[in-house]
């Protein structure tokens, strides 16, 4: 059965199936449908790897929650207006901190949806401050203007030395509305001049400001280095924004990506592209290596991407509940076919290129 047809046999089952069950359904069929089409962890082994397992455990991720003010295209999270339930409570977010304690955790990386609109983000930001933990803020920028109450986060978060990491899919509005919404370009640069106001972006403040690039349609990303420099060029050029490094990521095949190239007839064409642009050279800089990632209930996933299709780690340790630092040192990391936009050409990670 071809995957557009697939895609259509399990939408029509409805509530029957989980969202990560479709998009499972769908990621696995595709080995059936193409050609020398091999499951990932079939293909590392050509290249010397018999597993992934961690090198260590340093940066400590968590969704709190899938609650966003945007609708995005590309999100591999599905977040939105609609999601209000799935947010961290505070109970869970204190038995994170009990965790992050760990000497070897040294970044606590925050992801939503927007991770502002849980009512417990800034109470947690200052806890690992404390702590002295790096903070990072995946912050979609549009946040900062969607009401007044978020209007003081630039000073918040430069006030506790929080790494913001935004996307901006690219320096003109057709492009990045198309991919994220009417009107999202514009609040984004005004976001962008709030920020620099604070001191983000700018030589010797430590005010670390980055942003990340997505394709916009069913093909890889440009060279990092150079997409980086074309944007410090125009968006000095045409706002007066500056902003430190700017990450290239893969669009990963999976949530409304996966909806967008089923639909589009696009799939099978995009999977090839990833499977011709393996890069063996980038497994040992996965970030799955050095990372956990903590769903806003708790569970426990080596990425933030098996934590979408709610693929749990491979360890006794599979809720924080019952967190065990040297038993998910251990661990096989749970591989799948999306893991090929991790390791296509320069490979991709929440810190953009790999090698």
């Amino acid at each position: 059965m071809a995957i557009k047809q697939k895609s259509k046999s399990l939408k029509a089952k409805g509530n029957k199936l989980s969202d990560s069950f479709y998009q499972l359904e769908v990621l696995t069929a595709t080995k059936k449908t193409v050609d020398n089409f091999m499951p990932f962890a079939e293909k590392i082994k050509e290249t010397g790897w018999n597993h992934i397992k961690p090198s260590t455990i340093e940066i400590f991720q968590l969704n709190i929650g899938k609650l966003c003010n945007q609708t995005c295209a590309h999100c591999h999270v599905d977040a939105g207006p609609d999601r209000k339930e799935e947010n961290m409570d505070r109970a869970t977010l204190e038995k994170c901190l009990e965790i992050i304690a760990h000497p070897n955790f040294t970044t606590v990386d925050i992801t939503g949806g927007a991770p502002e609109m849980n009512p417990h983000f800034r109470w947690f930001v200052e806890e690992c401050s404390k702590m002295g933990k790096q903070v990072i803020d995946r912050c979609n920028l549009t946040i900062i203007e969607a009401n007044k109450k978020y209007h003081d986060l630039p000073e918040f978060l430069a006030k506790h030395k929080v790494q913001v990491v935004s996307s901006l899919p690219y320096f003109s509005k057709t492009r990045t509305d198309a991919q994220r919404g009417d009107g999202v370009f514009n609040d984004s640069i005004k976001a962008l001049k709030r920020l620099n106001e604070a001191g983000y972006g700018k030589p010797d403040t430590g005010l670390i400001l980055d942003l990340v690039f997505n394709p916009s349609g069913a093909f890889l990303p440009g060279d990092q280095m150079q997409l980086e420099l074309e944007f410090k060029a125009q968006l000095k050029r045409r706002f007066d924004i500056v902003f430190n490094n700017l990450y290239a990521i893969t669009n990963l095949p999976i949530s409304r990506f996966l909806e967008y190239l089923v639909d589009t007839g696009n799939y099978e064409e995009y999977m090839e592209k990833l499977l011709e642009a393996y890069n063996p050279a980038t497994v040992d800089g996965l970030m799955c290596r050095n990372t956990i990632s903590v769903s806003w209930d708790g569970f426990i996933h080596d990425c933030d991407f098996n934590q979408m299709l709610e693929l749990k780690v491979a360890s006794k340790s599979k809720h924080i509940n019952d967190f065990d630092y040297d038993d998910l040192m251990q661990r096989n990391i749970v591989l799948n076919n999306h893991c090929y936009g991790c390791t296509a050409g320069a490979g991709s990670s929440c810190g953009g290129e790999i090698t």
